[in-house]
């Protein structure tokens, strides 16, 4: 009995081992691009050059496409398998042209749900396949090779290796270290503009293959000049469910695709977010780097980031309802943005001193004409207020409609990174039954960081960079900055803010150097990937003022201004290191032990705990906002910020950093 259940086991094996063999798979349906280019007569053909020459085992013809670009070849495999090798030769004379090409699988005819199995990276030798192993577990019924962008395909052999099984999903291809996007639109429709979406299917590819994220998603252009002007587009996507993509605080339906293309570094917008949550501000976009791919070709090394809308853990205001058009609802809340570009198609509005804005919540398609004149009439409150005789009176001038805390925090960011840009696009947002515009989030650095001819250099100048020199501003944003600014009691205020980051670490040369190198390091294999798409290291793009030549010289650039900025900055704040201003709240934790709780909404932070303590509320300037002996549960009204409450029991201290939004 045993022998035979021995027997029964070695034949299963041997079984399952035979239909896991990997072979050669034969080209019984070739599909693929149907018009061919005769070369000859530069005419389109169905008859040379066509995609059956990819497999018809003669290394000296070819297949070569009529349209120059999204063009390929491959086959249907009549069921799934699983693909373990690709192999490849060029068009004899053409090696370079496979550089980028991209083989996939797909199990929809159109390949909307294509996922890559294997990019070319190197120029292939003539006459003879090349072989490269594939690590993909997924099975697939339809296969194919497209060509790199402005190849023709040029494909002179194909063959694929595999077995028959639908597979499963443990095991993908990961391009570099950092994450794969790839979005595919239906029938491989163009995305001609800003205005509307194509329906596709996404699929985020991370955590080194091991982790896949699908849905449906509707995906248009994003972005004013770098859409208009730039070959390697921005983009915005909408995907089909509310979804937490990549570990990012928020879920949402709504993201942004950043082409970064006049930043040669790639990173200055996520170094301007770094350096926004070093100095608290209430909310950074959230933002990482990834490898992006659109209908099977390789577009770049691009930033997924949050889309800038309404919801929470994004700008988290109330969100308006139609019906919100009466009294205390018709307050807010409201996002808006201070926007050169403002105009149609956008719900907009010009203030009575020439500032144009755009009105980003309540979306067009459903802000009533109440909001609109409710939003509109209250920046011009604010404006009023900046200009009045009494704009400095705490309780009646310019901070009855402007949260200082959080321009302060905007101001700081786009000022270390020397940003000709912030006063150009500036977030604002209000909260019901709150008069107050709170600045933010920060956004748009391409041209930061020495990036810009216009002002470079930017550490030879006497005045903030925005304010006295040649960079972009909307409307009448100079002088309103200018005039907020020569109120002593706010710049007493920054200068606090800035010192306190100074002295507690937050802002040193070393730990920015780190952050630059860390991003550096990260992305070492996608940037070189970027610029063999885009050749661009010796190009001036935009308002570049020099390109540095190569990759690291462009990072070099970003240090040495970094570097700089900060003893600048040092100078013109007055200053001046105190090791005794320690920071109180490095241990600052997400929670609090099981005696503790707290909780906070738009207007309060809650503490409840069930211990004898003294509890403290300070704002994250290091201001004592209350201080209360309690045995049960404190609540205590403050207005919109970072604070850090610390609770002290029998002699323990504990802390926690919240936030009042």
């Amino acid at each position: 009995m045993k022998k035979n259940l021995l027997f029964f086991c070695c034949l299963l094996s041997l079984s399952f081992a035979k239909a896991q063999t990997s072979e050669k798979l034969q080209p019984t349906k070739i599909i693929g691009t149907a018009y061919s280019v005769n070369y000859e007569t530069d005419q389109v053909s169905t008859t040379v050059n066509t995609i059956a020459n990819a497999f018809d085992g003669n290394y000296d013809t070819f297949f070569a496409s009529y349209e120059r670009s999204n063009t390929w070849v491959g086959l249907d495999l009549g069921e799934a398998h699983v693909i373990t090798k690709v192999a490849y030769s060029p068009r004899k004379t053409r090696p370079e042209r496979v550089i980028l090409g991209i083989f996939e699988g797909a199990n929809l005819p159109d390949f909307a749900d294509a996922v890559p199995l294997y990019m070319v990276m190197t120029a292939a030798p003539e006459g003879k396949m090349t072989e490269q192993t594939v690590n993909n577990s997924r099975g697939f019924r339809y296969v194919r090779y497209i060509g790199p962008n402005y190849a023709r395909c040029n494909i002179a052999e194909l063959a694929f290796y595999g077995y028959k099984s639908k597979g499963d999903d443990t095991q993908f291809m990961q391009q570099t270290n950092i994450p794969d996007v790839i979005i595919h639109t239906t029938n491989s429709q163009q995305i001609l503009d800003r205005e509307n979406y194509v329906k596709g299917i996404i699929n985020i590819i991370s955590n080194n293959g091991q982790t896949i994220f699908s849905d449906s998603v509707e995906i248009r252009g994003r972005g004013n000049y770098s859409w208009t002007n730039f070959d390697k587009k921005p983009y915005r996507f909408k995907l089909l469910s509310k979804s937490q993509i990549l570990n990012f605080p928020a879920e949402a339906r709504n993201w942004a695709l950043l082409s970064n293309h006049s930043d040669k570094t790639l990173i200055r917008n996520l170094l301007a977010f770094d350096i926004s949550k070093r100095v608290k501000t209430p909310y950074t976009p959230a933002g990482r780097l990834v490898n992006f791919y659109l209908n099977g070709e390789y577009q770049g090394c691009y930033q997924l980031c949050d889309h800038i809308d309404v919801r929470e853990k994004r700008v988290n205001v109330t969100e308006m309802k139609p019906t919100d058009i009466t009294g205390d609802k018709l307050t807010g809340g409201y996002l808006i943005e201070v926007d050169a570009y403002a105009g149609s198609p956008d719900k907009w509005f010009q203030s009575n001193r020439g500032t144009k804005a755009t009105i980003k919540s309540p979306k067009k398609s459903e802000i009533m004409t109440r909001q609109y004149d409710y939003i509109r009439d209250h920046f011009n409150r604010w404006e009023t207020s900046v200009y009045a005789s009494n704009f400095s009176d705490p309780n009646n001038g310019f901070r009855r409609y402007m949260d200082t805390y959080s321009f302060i925090c905007h101001f700081l960011v786009g000022e270390l990174a020397g940003n000709t840009d912030t006063y150009w696009s500036t977030f604002m947002y209000k909260q019901r039954g709150d008069d107050k515009f709170y600045f933010g989030p920060v956004w748009d650095f391409d041209i930061a960081f020495e990036n810009d001819n216009r002002t470079y250099p930017i550490n030879t100048k006497y005045g903030y960079d925005w304010l006295y020199q040649h960079g972009s501003v909307e409307g009448d944003m100079r002088n309103i900055v200018n005039r907020v600014l020569s109120d002593a009691a706010l710049y007493s205020e920054l200068r606090k803010t800035y010192a306190n980051y100074r002295d507690w670490g937050y802002l040193t040369e070393e730990k920015l150097m780190k952050v630059i190198d860390n991003y550096v390091a990260e992305i070492d294999a996608s940037q070189k990937l970027n610029f063999t798409r885009w050749d661009v290291l010796n190009q001036k793009i935009h308002q570049n003022n020099q390109p540095a030549g190569s990759y690291i010289g462009e990072i070099n650039v970003v240090k040495n201004f970094l570097k700089e900025r900060l003893k600048w900055m040092d100078t013109k704040l007055n200053y001046v290191y105190d090791p005794t201003n320690t920071d109180p709240y490095t241990e600052i934790g997400e929670t609090f032990k099981a005696d503790f709780q707290y909780w906070t909404n738009h207007s309060q932070i809650y503490v409840n705990n069930k211990k004898p303590a003294c509890i403290e509320i300070f704002h994250i300037s290091g201001k004592l906002m209350q201080r209360a002996e309690s045995q049960n549960f404190v609540s205590v009204p403050l207005e919109q910020g970072v604070y850090v409450v610390r609770v002290l029991t029998n002699g323990n201290t504990q802390t926690v950093k919240c936030v009042i939004g």
